[in-house]
């Protein structure tokens, strides 16, 4: 029986994505070709074990989950003439299954889709994985995963996407959102971005595996081909990524003897048929040509970095993005000097999208390094590690920092002195809340290693520029109190003397109507957290912060209502309905939780930490945030909306 069970999990992750393709193309319902899918697995799972695997399993699945699909049309009283001409092709068994695929594959990348559902969709659908085995790969729970395939489906369904071939320009456009996809995937498990590991081995194989079968569904198109090339050989160095205890190992330093040859020649052989399909070099074209030219030197110092250089700069003209630009400095830093390369790294250092980019500090702490610049290149190396997420390459950042020998005895490091200025036995929780914001975001863009006495007016001016430069003037006039209280007690000069104060407008904020609230409500995406949080808001009419404020000791569940303070907050039934679920058990603590833990420098007082989850209380400015970014797309100026606007009130409201 554990022998079968193997069996029929092996024929349905090869056959799950025809089955669902072709059931798709009967039903017209992507949610429900799956589970009429999963009918059929379940019959295998009964009989197969008794009456032993069919010489051709792929086909009884098919024909198994085809009878159900016919059932269900005729139950649901269909087209008399759609029966007949379906019941007809189930008798011939002659599906157009290549097309199918590349429908679903379509379906599954569409771009009304957010691009988190349309990698956990694709993987479903078209790799036959399961949520869990899809959570496990992105690090995150079963349940998020879960959440992000139904939604994704509500809304094709809701949109009515057809599952049709699309033509000309639309299916190049439509082509893109898939590309996107899985190199989405197959990055995530290159270079993951968070976690113990370096890479992820299985997403990038699936990534792979979907590639090549997308190159079988569209031979004609050259970026499609040109992207199998750039997965192929970037795959080709996944042996030499990596030391012996899974430490990264730079490109310019892996042992090429491990690299893959076999996948290098299938990567040369994609580039070929790339070449063969002929029109303007794409993006992926570009990508992989740089690729190449990694794979044809057989020593680092053979590579042709000027090409490289050429390709990154052609690449910057297609795709003007910071991250091309990012890697178009590390080329000319090879090519031309590290003075050519840091030139242009120093031009993206106030470009918000880079921000909180780990790689960023990294490329410079490398350039600096080889301009002999070596203090500096310490603190920037000690500054991606506070930045990324993955384990392995903290580790390794941190290494790169302790190998530069430090001159002279060391001193205060900004870091420290943020701590022990947030540690005042004189400030309360709130301010400690709200200075905290404006230092940490100072150590990320700056280093928490840097010096205090090194801080200037002009690079903490930057640092305003790219954090708060679009904030509201009560925003920004809060950070820039928070800095002059930081400088008076540190005995530093003025830091803030660039930054003038601005005039705040007091303005009534009109309460979301209607039609926003029920586009609110309805989004098939939301987080139990937030739904939970503005349903809250929304119905109880109470401050933010008081909301926010509240512990779960302090819930009258049965009487929908907590205290908080001298006043009481009470909700409805909306609310009511999710507040269960939230706590999930939990009997002390806030009852709005962060998404992670805080790290021991960021370890909140008891009262805001939660004691069965070790995580802290939802602070005002990440509900905040939260909030603005889901109701961006419902907000004409696309701005975004304000928690407070939850708060029904008198007023005009604004225009749906």
């Amino acid at each position: 029986m554990l022998d079968t069970h193997r069996t029929i999990d092996a024929v349905w992750k090869l056959e799950s994505a025809k089955i669902i393709a072709a059931l798709t193309r009967m039903v017209r319902d992507v949610g429900l070709a799956e589970e009429l899918a999963q009918d059929a697995l379940v019959a295998a799972l009964e009989q197969w074990p008794g009456t032993g695997v069919p010489d051709n399993p792929g086909a009884w699945l098919t024909t198994t989950a085809k009878r159900r699909a016919v059932d269900h049309i005729r139950r649901s009283q269909r087209l008399t003439h759609k029966q007949e001409q379906l019941a007809h092709e189930l008798e011939q068994q002659q599906d157009p299954e290549q097309d199918d695929v590349l429908r679903l594959m379509l379906i599954s990348c569409h771009p009304v889709l957010p691009t988190g559902a349309r990698a956990a969709l694709t993987l479903r659908l078209l790799g036959g994985l399961t949520a869990e085995e899809i959570a496990r790969a992105f690090l995150v729970t079963g349940t998020v995963i879960t959440q992000r395939i139904a939604g994704a489906k509500r809304t094709l369904a809701e949109e009515r996407v057809p599952f049709d071939l699309p033509e000309g320009t639309e299916l190049a456009e439509r082509l893109s959102s898939v590309l996107e996809v899985i190199y989405l995937i197959f990055n995530e498990g290159y270079s993951a971005t968070s976690g113990d590991d370096l890479m992820r081995p299985g997403l990038c194989l699936e990534a792979l595996r979907l590639g090549r079968l997308l190159a079988e569904l569209a031979p004609q198109e050259a970026e499609v081909h040109a992207l199998v090339a750039l997965m192929e050989i970037q795959a080709s160095r996944s042996a030499a990524r990596t030391g012996p205890s899974g430490e990264p190992v730079q490109l310019h330093e892996q042992n090429r003897g491990r690299w893959d040859q076999l996948l290098i020649s299938r990567g040369f052989t994609a580039m070929l048929r790339a070449r063969e399909a002929g029109g303007t070099p794409g993006p992926y074209l570009l990508q992989a040509a740089i690729a190449v030219c990694h794979a044809q030197a057989r020593t680092a110092e053979d590579t042709d970095w000027a090409q490289i250089a050429a390709l990154y700069g052609a690449l910057a003209r297609l795709l003007p993005t910071p991250i091309v630009q990012l890697n178009r400095a590390v080329a000319l830093g090879f090519a031309y000097g590290p003075q050519e390369g840091l030139d242009l790294v120093d031009s993206l250092t106030t470009d918000p999208a880079l921000r909180d980019y780990h790689l960023l500090p990294s490329v410079r702490g490398d350039l600096l390094a080889r301009l002999d610049r070596h203090e500096e290149a310490r603190l920037e190396f000690h500054r991606a590690a506070s930045l990324t997420r993955n384990a392995a390459e903290r580790a390794f950042l941190h290494r790169r920092a302790d190998e530069i020998t430090v001159t002279g005895p060391p001193g205060p490091t900004l870091g420290q002195a943020a701590h022990d200025f947030l540690s005042r036995d004189d400030l309360d929780a709130a301010t400690v809340r709200s200075y905290g914001q404006t230092l940490r975001r100072l150590c990320l863009a700056l280093g928490d290693q840097l010096p205090p006495t090194s801080l200037t007016a002009d690079q903490v001016a930057r640092v305003f520029a790219t954090a708060w430069g679009e904030a509201a003037a009560a925003t920004w006039n809060r950070h820039r109190s928070a800095v002059r209280s930081f400088c008076a007690w540190a005995s530093l000069s003025d830091l803030a003397a660039g930054l003038d104060r601005r005039a705040e407008t007091r303005s009534r904020t009109p309460a979301l109507g209607s039609a926003q609230l029920d586009a609110l409500w309805s989004r098939p995406d939301l987080p139990l957290r937030e739904q939970t949080l503005w349903r809250l808001l929304h119905e109880s009419e109470a401050g933010v912060k008081a909301v926010l404020s509240l512990n779960v000791e302090d819930l009258d569940l049965d009487d929908r209502r907590a205290r908080t303070g001298h006043t009481w907050v009470t909700w409805r039934s909306g609310t009511a309905r999710l507040l269960p679920e939230l706590l999930a058990g939990r009997t002390r603590g806030p009852v709005f939780l962060s998404d992670r833990r805080p790290g021991p420098a960021r370890t909140p007082g008891p009262a805001d930490l939660c004691p069965d989850t070790g995580r802290r209380r939802l602070s005002y400015e990440r509900a905040e945030y939260l909030f603005k970014e889901t109701t961006k797309p419902l907000d004409p100026t696309t701005n975004g909306y304000t928690l407070r606007q939850l708060k029904p009130h008198p007023g005009p409201s604004p225009a749906p």
